[in-house]
């Protein structure tokens, strides 16, 4: 199998979407997850309690298109540690864009609502991804699409502040306290999250394990 998309070991169930009812609040927390750590659970876990959240849905990207894929563990690697990093049995992890062929966010929410059009989507990042969102590819489109929730990262927080995206979109932050809120309302609408930083991150466990 390579990293690039599924192969014949890969689970049957982490190429399909996790079981939702209607009118269920899911987030999508979608990263390379190269490898998951105990700071990518406690972003999972902080919106699941913080926003209300039914399910959090862990998306493992067959590679992000903005960073480079020489050190990208394979996919299957990757979605065993995240499955036993993401172990509530409310948050569900898949491999579903591999199915859909396209590593860009935009078009992965516009296939979800697509299939799924009586679920609650909320997208849902680290800060520490805030400063760069303007890159992403038709990031408008994920900010006008779904609800997105921004939980703080280390070294991330004057972003929410300095951010492209922040400004462009100052008047629609909901405040922390009505995050509850979120999940219900119409995009474009997103919230910061304050939470207790946990400073493992995937550059770091890489460094490491490379040495």
């Amino acid at each position: 199998m390579s990293a690039s998309g599924p192969g014949p070991d890969l689970g049957r169930d982490w190429l399909k979407l996790p079981h939702a009812e209607a009118g269920n609040r899911i987030g999508i927390f979608g990263g390379s997850f190269n490898p998951p750590h105990s700071g990518h659970r406690l972003v999972a876990s902080t919106v699941l309690k913080r926003l209300g959240l039914d399910q959090v849905w862990w998306f493992v990207t067959p590679g992000n298109p903005l960073k480079s894929h020489s050190d990208l563990a394979p996919l299957e690697t990757r979605l065993h540690l995240t499955s036993a990093l993401a172990d509530h049995p409310r948050m569900k992890v898949t491999a579903y864009e591999a199915v859909l062929g396209t590593p860009y966010t935009a078009r992965t929410i516009m296939a979800l609502r697509a299939r799924r059009p009586a679920v609650r989507f909320v997208w849902v990042m680290g800060a520490d991804n805030l400063a760069g969102f303007h890159r992403w590819q038709d990031w408008r489109a994920i900010v006008g699409s779904v609800p997105v929730a921004i939980v703080d990262r280390p070294g991330a927080s004057l972003s929410v502040l300095s951010s492209p995206m922040a400004k462009v979109y100052e008047k629609y932050r909901l405040p922390e306290e009505d995050a509850a809120l979120l999940p219900g309302m119409k995009a474009p609408v997103w919230t910061f999250l304050h939470t207790p930083l946990d400073q493992t991150s995937s550059t770091k466990l890489r460094q490491i394990r490379r040495r």
